[in-house]
């Protein structure tokens, strides 16, 4: 597994030229670095026409589209054309939790239409989740990890890429063994 960080790479960079398939994790200890990663990840695939689904909370969102505008990407633009998917990660996640569990067809159903609506006219697709750490945080520790091996056999299938970031905090139990327990599952480490 590669470890990514704005040393090796210009960051934006990096995010601009992100390949299809890769599945990245970040584990932040403090918002404004994950806000950065987000920004770049989000702003890079704008900026070469690619669409992006965001599954984040609520002020992740608001602080996220702000940072936007301040790049002058027109979100609301890209928003009526499926370029720019945003959810509320608490309420996609309760479309598919079954009993502490992710069901598997309604997640492969729900992602399937999320992924039609942004690859519309052969766009590219990435895709930001936080229900991961959501569901860590609950302490639904084996669901996460059935989750996060759900959304990387999208990747490969469906050939888009994936960034899920935790925030270090959530990490209460052996954290060095947890956090790498939730890395494995990742084809990339993002610094943070």
């Amino acid at each position: 597994m590669e470890i990514v960080s704005e040393h090796q790479h210009g960051i934006e960079v990096f995010w601009g030229e992100i390949a299809p398939c890769e599945h990245l994790v970040q584990i932040y200890d403090e918002e404004v670095v994950f806000l950065d990663a987000l920004e770049g990840f989000v702003a890079g695939g704008l900026e070469v026409g690619d669409s992006i689904v965001v599954i984040a909370t609520p002020g992740h969102l608001r602080a996220l589209e702000a940072r936007l505008a301040a790049r002058r990407l027109d979100v609301a633009a890209a928003r009526a054309r499926d370029q720019y998917i945003a959810l509320d990660a608490a309420q996609t996640l309760a479309r598919f939790m079954v009993d502490g569990w992710p069901d598997d067809e309604m997640f492969k159903s729900l992602v399937t239409q999320l992924l039609s609506r942004a690859g519309r006219d052969g766009r590219r697709v990435r895709a930001f989740g936080e229900m991961v750490a959501i569901l860590w945080q609950q302490r639904h520790h084996a669901a996460t990890v059935r989750l996060e091996h759900l959304w990387h056999r999208f990747c490969e299938e469906k050939s888009f890429s994936l960034l899920c970031a935790y925030p270090k905090s959530g990490f209460t139990r052996d954290a060095a063994e947890s956090i790498q327990e939730i890395c494995d599952a990742h084809s990339k480490v993002v610094a943070g």
